[in-house]
């Protein structure tokens, strides 16, 4: 698998997981808006989360009878969906630039 950006063990990680989180998230925003307008980006992002933690433990070969698999990849697709959030702050929002980002954040 060289060569590869992106690996089941990268998407169980926070920074795999939360990275692949933003880039679908941004480029499944103006779609989703369209078809289901009252659903919030941040719960948007959360299922989105809970989706490839999910995914990525099942490809691992976890048991998917095994009800703490959904259960962990739950709590953790909040903390996924909140990283990834901070990224897309931070490239809306560079620090130093225009946006009034964080200086030293």
């Amino acid at each position: 698998m060289d060569g590869q950006l992106f690996t089941w063990d990268a998407l169980t990680a926070m920074g795999g997981a939360s990275l692949l989180t933003f880039f679908v998230v941004q480029y499944t925003k103006s779609l989703l808006d369209r078809l289901v307008p009252r659903l919030p980006t941040d719960l948007f992002a959360v299922i989105v989360a809970f989706a490839v933690l999910t995914l990525a433990q099942l490809a691992l070969g976890a048991d998917g009878g095994n009800w703490r698999v959904y259960g962990l990849a739950f709590a953790n697709a909040f903390l996924v969906a909140a990283a990834a959030g901070q990224i897309n702050n931070k490239a809306a929002n560079p620090p130093g630039g225009k946006g009034g980002g964080n200086e030293g954040a």
